[in-house]
């Protein structure tokens, strides 16, 4: 991604994400991600620094919301942003052009994926015609076996790479946990518990999410489900 985010220009597109809407920091990470399908992920080392010099040039401001710093931008801010407008709009052409590579990559590869077994399979039948059924069942233990292999091998690949994405994922939670808490030495070690508590919690949904069938009326119970939890868990924290 560093042809698209060169010099300045990361700064220049959360100027843009800011001035849309006062967004936080894990937020402005989690949009970017989506914006380019999981592939450029930021890490907070890499945006906290900046949203705190863009702070420091009066570009931005923040204020604290139910603990978290919500950044906006402001009126210098947006005056930077329309002097650019120009380099903005070619940023946003890039950032296009290359989510639209990537979605072509993903299908070009299932695409030749499936050519090739297609191809070997063709192949096969027509040997299959002239051989021996000795050599026949052979043939076809060998495709079956290769057909094995390539799937296991997406399999392993996929795997490996979700594995990947829940490391990120928990150590972008702990960064930002850390980064938002502000809790005190004498409880640090039982803030950063409830931190990876919660971050259980959160991998548990999402993976029960996966497998189930998400409806507007199961997404309502479960809202219902986590006002209740999360009264429960303020009583408990002032208690």
């Amino acid at each position: 991604m560093s042809p698209v985010f060169g010099h300045g220009r990361l700064r220049l597109y959360l100027l843009k994400l800011l001035e849309e809407s006062p967004r936080h920091g894990y937020e402005v990470i989690r949009l970017l991600q989506d914006r380019f399908l999981g592939v450029y992920s930021p890490s907070p080392g890499t945006i906290y620094p900046r949203l705190a010099r863009l702070e420091e040039e009066g570009l931005v401001t923040h204020e604290v919301v139910d603990g978290k710093k919500v950044f906006s931008i402001t009126d210098k801010g947006r005056d930077e942003l329309n002097s650019r407008l120009d380099e903005l709009a070619d940023l946003e052409q890039e950032i296009t052009d290359s989510v639209r590579d990537i979605a072509r990559e993903v299908k070009e590869d299932v695409r030749e994926t499936v050519k090739s077994l297609r191809e070997e399979l063709t192949a096969m039948a027509r040997d299959v015609k002239r051989n021996s059924r000795e050599q026949q069942a052979a043939d076809l233990r060998r495709l079956k076996d290769q057909q094995k292999r390539q799937w296991m091998d997406h399999a392993a690949h996929w795997q490996d790479e979700g594995e990947r994405l829940s490391r990120q994922w928990r150590s972008v939670w702990s960064e930002v946990w850390s980064d938002l808490g502000g809790a005190t030495d004498n409880r640090a070690e039982l803030d950063a518990e409830l931190g990876e508590l919660l971050a259980d919690f959160v991998a548990t949904v999402r993976e029960q999410a996966s497998d189930s069938r998400l409806t507007r009326e199961t997404l309502e119970q479960c809202r219902a489900a986590l006002d209740e939890a999360t009264a429960r868990i303020r009583d408990s924290l002032r208690g």
